[in-house]
């Protein structure tokens, strides 16, 4: 079948509109009409070269998604056509070390995100003859995709997947940064520095969790504002400024738990977020840079050891998609969760450039990509 995407050509250039031949699902795979795909950072990384190092062009961009079955696959036993899902960009092939000790995340399909191939060592697109595999192994920038069972996540029919869609990467990974790696605890002082797609789910988990304080860092008068409706006590617009604030909010320890989910990773903000921690404290990276394999963290090794910090980094705030992504449905049901509201702007296929550009200036909290379906 004939399908419509936005890819990567080449590293470096921009994101442009296709046409693809998508060949039907194999054994243990599922055709997916995908409705809703998230603008995340991590495919404009990827755009540079980083978010999986290395890789293969051309690739369908899109490791955030929601949609419906419309085919299975033979062996294909927990979904069937007409099933609502989430689309989940930590691949799994579910007998590996890391996916029968609970992480998941660090399954050695992982290996492959950077190429999109399949499990089995073979592509399911092609362009003009070419096989092209998918970011994450999915590739939602696509309206339609072919991809393991092990991808997908059953939602309820009533659960809108404009909503859905933000399930897959962004709001786990700021969840679990504040709930799993963090280890937020009542009364704490906190500060997420980089309210954006990430950043603003760990400044509702950390509300959830009965944090003392939030502080959120943004440079961004708009993002500063957007996150006093979500769990933020206090704003600050740099750095150094959130570190005063963190101080004088504890009585002078500074942070207990400091989060980094900066779009892009550097020795000074890093170095910046150690200075705000207090001791005892924990500072997590949930960041990354544009290229792989940059030295971007600088630490002072003596502050590190003397005031005992935990330095913490972490792939996907430490959550299995198949327990969280639930987890965080049903918190959205109990309003504990907000994702309708994070949406501030949606995008056509044929707009996907323009929306990355929109992101990087700092114009939206959350964007998705709509696919138009007739």
């Amino acid at each position: 079948m004939k399908v419509q995407a936005s890819v990567l050509l080449e590293q470096e250039r921009d994101w442009e509109t296709v046409t693809l031949e998508l060949q039907p699902p194999q054994e243990m795979e599922v055709l997916i009409r995908v409705q809703y795909a998230g603008l995340c950072r991590s495919d404009e990384h990827r755009r540079h070269g980083g978010a999986g190092g290395g890789g293969v062009y051309p690739l369908i961009g899109g490791h955030e998604g929601s949609g419906v079955v419309e085919e299975v696959g033979p062996g294909v036993t927990r979904l069937k056509p007409g099933d609502q899902v989430v689309l989940s960009p930590v691949p799994q092939c579910g007998l590996c070390k890391y996916c029968l000790s609970g992480r998941s995340r660090m399954c050695e399909l992982q290996m492959n995100v950077a190429t999109g191939m399949l499990p089995d060592g073979t592509y399911r697109n092609y362009l003009d003859g070419r096989p092209v595999g998918g970011f994450c192994i999915l590739g939602t920038f696509a309206d339609h995709i072919v991809v393991p069972q092990n991808s997908c996540i059953k939602i309820p029919e009533w659960f809108p997947l404009h909503a859905a869609a933000l399930l897959s990467c962004g709001v786990p990974t700021g969840w679990g940064s504040a709930e799993y790696v963090g280890q937020i605890r009542g009364g704490d002082t906190v500060m997420v520095i980089g309210a954006g797609g990430i950043g603003i789910n760990a400044v509702q988990a950390a509300a959830f969790l009965g944090a003392g304080q939030v502080i959120v860092v943004d440079p961004v008068p708009f993002k500063r504002e957007f996150s006093m409706t979500v769990g933020a006590t206090h704003t600050a617009a740099t750095i150094e400024e959130g570190a005063q604030l963190a101080r004088e909010l504890s009585h002078g320890t500074g942070a207990d738990v400091t989060i980094v989910t900066v779009g892009v990773m550097t020795p000074e903000v890093s170095a910046g977020a150690l200075e705000a921690t207090g001791k005892g404290g924990r500072l997590v990276l949930t960041a990354t840079a544009d290229v792989a394999y940059d030295v971007n963290v600088q630490i002072a090794g003596n502050r590190l050891s003397l005031y005992d910090i935990s330095l913490l980094g972490n792939l996907y705030g430490k959550c299995h998609p198949h327990y969280d992504i639930p987890r965080l449905a049903r918190l959205y049901d109990q309003g504990h969760l907000k994702l309708d509201e994070l949406i501030t702007q949606r995008y056509s296929v044929d707009q996907v450039a323009q929306g990355y550009a929109d992101v990087l200036d700092g114009k939206v909290v959350r964007a998705v990509l709509e696919h138009a379906h007739h």
